[in-house]
This record gives structure tokens, sequence and C-alpha cells, in this order.
């Protein structure tokens, strides 16, 4: 092979890349519809001391954004953590959370809201007694729905040996544990 033509793979290679990247992934051409309770791909997701119910699949946004609907029925919730690459929302639907994100907490009831913008560390907890309920979004959605698929395989409550588990599943989905879950 002649040094030239070479020299012009790696470009061409990376041309070819950066053109596949922008290709639009395909997605549904017509609305969707996930019922009350329902999850988008009919998985029971039992998850930290809550069910989560995907609505919203990255598959449908071209990895713009997924949603989840999570009910809990315990106190508590995730380890203080935070996401390199995806800002996280919480709407709360039913209950009262508390949610950590930074130097600031919030206390959320039904109708609230709080942002948690990428890197900065957060966590939520179910502080109150009865059902609690919330939507949680992700964007972009990186590879979120395959975390919640993994922490399924784990079992519905929260590991006790939550440290060692939780980093290594989460360091694989672009996301660093950074403390224990909030105190409730």
């Amino acid at each position: 092979m002649k040094r030239r033509v070479f020299l012009q793979i790696p470009l061409v290679a990376s041309a070819l890349i950066a053109v596949a990247k922008n290709q639009p992934q395909q997605k549904p051409k017509k609305g969707i519809k996930i019922e009350a309770g329902k999850d988008r791909y009919q998985e029971e997701l039992l998850i930290m001391g809550g069910q989560f119910d995907c609505k919203v699949s990255g598959k449908d946004t071209n990895g713009d954004l997924c949603i989840y609907d999570t009910v809990r029925q315990e106190k508590g919730g995730p380890a203080l953590h935070l996401h390199h690459g995806q800002d996280e929302w919480f709407y709360v639907i039913k209950g009262e959370f508390v949610v950590k994100v930074g130097d600031d907490t919030f206390i959320l009831k039904a109708g609230d809201s709080a942002l948690a913008p990428r890197t900065i560390p957060h966590a939520f907890a179910k502080i109150d007694e009865g059902e609690g309920q919330m939507l949680v979004l992700f964007q972009p959605a990186g590879s979120m729905e395959d975390f919640f698929e993994q922490m399924s395989k784990m079992g519905k409550n929260i590991p006790k040996d939550w440290e060692h588990r939780l980093k290594e599943l989460s360091a694989a989905h672009g996301m660093e544990i950074v403390g224990p879950p909030l105190k409730v």
C-alpha cells in the first residue's frame, strides 16, 4: 500500500464515523401510549425500594430523553451520586420527597419539581408514610435504561453492599457514587 493512501485511511474513517453519528436513528413514526402502572416494554423493574416504569425510552427520542415513573412504598432512595453526561429532573406526583442537589436541600410535594444538572451531586428519598410517586427524567437518555435493567437484577431492595456493587455499575453507566443515601 502506498504511504499516501495509508495516511488517508484514518481521515476517511473519521469522516465516515462523523457522518454515521449525525444520521437519525429509527424512531417511532406515530404516537405511543403507555398505560398507567405499565412499562414501555412491559418489564417489571423493582429497584432500590421502588418500581420503575419506563414511560419514554431513549429509543423513542434518538437518545435525547428518557422518563421513568417510580412508585415507592418505603422511605429512602438512592446514594448521593452525579451523572457526567445527563441532567436529571424530578417531578412529584404523590407523597413527599427530600431532594438534595449540591448544597441545596428541597422538600418536594405533589406538583413540585427539582433539577439536578449534570456533574452536580444529588440524591432523593421518600420521607413520608404511604405511597409516593415521582417522575424522573434524564436528558439526554445516555445508558440509564440499561442501568435500571442491571439494577433490577440486584433485587428490589437497596443492596447491603451498595458501595461496591453500585459504584461499579454506576461507573459503567457514566455516573459516580459520591456519598451514602440521604438519612430519613
